[in-house]
């Protein structure tokens, strides 16, 4: 007895700063699952031991005392974070018409509240809304298309732009809106075909996302991935990107004319696709869910491999382009291409001449959300980058949102590249009104561009018409 009296002392000792840090960073992403009912829990667990520590006479001695203020730590910390996520949030909401209408346009937002979402929507704080697995769990098809066009109805009621409403229905592994949509396989399992029946499925596969997508009021799908295959295993403890499984082949061309035909048939319902994850995550071992990642392989290499399924792609259609937190460190060591004008404007404005839309992959990834998170919002937006994507948690708007409001309110946002954004933004967004406005994509003649250097021979640009 007296041992299992010390061991649950022991323990006592170690689960009191755990509770503590957890209770510090309730709003982390890492601890979303302790959010609501697991905070709720946390606190009640720490307020029974402090009880019964204080029952059993453990305030006596000091040691006693100690752990017994451990035990008081939990609530205190929990409610000073809550507090300052409530003081962030309000200020956001706080936000000046002018300030909304400068910087809404260029977040994404995935939720789980309709009335916070609503909300931000009929204030003009966010331009688009992500909808994922938890928002159609439990629920019908019906269910989730009532509440996207509530939430347009919100928009033309404030007399706002609609929504881009994107989802992430790549096709195999990533298929968060499949059931009830249809699941369909990975575009890989065409790789093997010849190429009519390449395009023929592809495009058919493009088609029925579409359709599905389209009668759902999603207008934006986050596909195709367009990374080369990577000839190699990843690194064991890449649980998320999972790149092998989602990537079409290691060939180019392959690449090219699978993605080229599924995005047509993307389209044909009115739905854009993403292009993702330039520069290309295929060569890259580490994981952007946690960790920062390097691409080291030299920019003439890359042009002749990973990025010609991008440029191919991007030449015949509408598509928007997806860059990923991987520093490509050829051209930009500092930074991950997300927020690196050396490589937004440099290489895909100016080298490419690319004037679609490019919107950052989830900054709320490790790679950026565990480094300086405001740093990467404000170069983004100066880099020339249209939507800052804020899915896996959104309650991690609001300090995204800060950071960028800060910047503003200190002079430190280019004025220009906000401007040149927004003329994209609302010549580029996959709704009826954009569509009848913007054109296809097409191929023009380069000129040397602002980073140096002169093009390759025969190097073409790509420019929205």
């Amino acid at each position: 007895m007296q041992f299992l009296r010390r061991t649950g002392l022991v323990l006592l000792w170690l689960a009191a700063p755990l509770l503590a840090f957890a209770a510090a960073n309730k709003n982390d992403p890492y601890l979303v699952p302790l959010r609501g009912a697991g905070n709720i829990a946390l606190v009640a667990a720490s307020i029974m031991i402090v009880i019964l520590l204080l029952r059993r006479g453990r305030w006596r001695t000091i040691a006693g005392k100690l752990l017994v203020m451990f035990w008081c730590l939990p609530p205190v910390l929990m409610s000073a974070a809550h507090l300052k996520y409530e003081l962030r949030k309000n200020e956001v909401l706080g936000a000046s018409a002018a300030e909304a209408r400068q910087l809404g346009p260029h977040f994404m937002v995935g939720y789980s509240s309709f009335p916070e979402v609503a909300r931000l929507a009929r204030l003009g704080l966010i331009g688009g809304i992500y909808v994922t697995r938890h928002n159609i769990r439990g629920r019908t098809v019906e269910a989730l298309r009532a509440e996207i066009e509530a939430l347009q109805d919100v928009r033309r009621a404030a007399g706002l732009p609609p929504l881009v409403v994107a989802a992430d229905q790549e096709g195999g592994i990533v298929g968060h809106l499949a059931p009830p949509l249809t699941k369909v396989p990975a575009l890989a399992t065409l790789a093997g075909l010849a190429p009519d029946e390449q395009q023929a499925k592809a495009e058919e596969f493009g088609r029925i996302h579409g359709r599905e997508l389209a009668g759902l009021g999603v207008n934006l799908n986050l596909a195709p991935v367009l990374d080369l295959k990577p000839p190699q295993r990843r690194n064991r403890l890449d649980f998320h990107t999972l790149i092998g499984q989602r990537a079409i082949a290691t060939d180019p061309s392959v690449v090219s004319t699978i993605a080229s035909a599924y995005v047509r048939g993307l389209e044909e319902s009115g739905v854009g696709a993403t292009l993702k994850h330039f520069p290309g995550i295929g060569r890259v071992r580490t994981d952007t869910h946690h960790f920062s990642a390097n691409l080291d392989t030299p920019v003439r290499e890359l042009e002749t491999t990973d990025w010609l399924p991008f440029r191919e792609v991007l030449s015949h259609s509408r598509s928007a382009l997806m860059v990923g937190h991987v520093t490509l460190t050829a051209v930009d060591p500092d930074r991950a291409t997300s927020h690196s004008k050396r490589v937004v404007d440099g290489i895909i404005r100016e080298t490419w001449g690319y004037q679609g839309m490019v919107m950052t992959d989830d900054l709320v990834m490790g790679a950026i959300y565990q480094n300086d998170v405001c740093k990467a919002v404000v170069e983004a937006i100066n880099a020339g980058v249209d939507m800052l994507l804020v899915a896996y948690d959104g309650a991690q708007f609001y300090r995204v949102f800060a950071c960028a409001l800060e910047g503003s309110r200190q002079g430190g946002l280019d004025a220009a590249m906000l401007h040149a954004s927004a003329a994209r933004l609302e010549r580029g967004f996959p709704t009826e009104q954009a569509r009848a406005a913007s054109g296809a994509i097409h191929l023009v003649e380069t000129s040397p561009s602002r980073t140096g250097g002169s093009p390759a021979r025969g190097e073409t640009r790509i420019r929205s018409r």
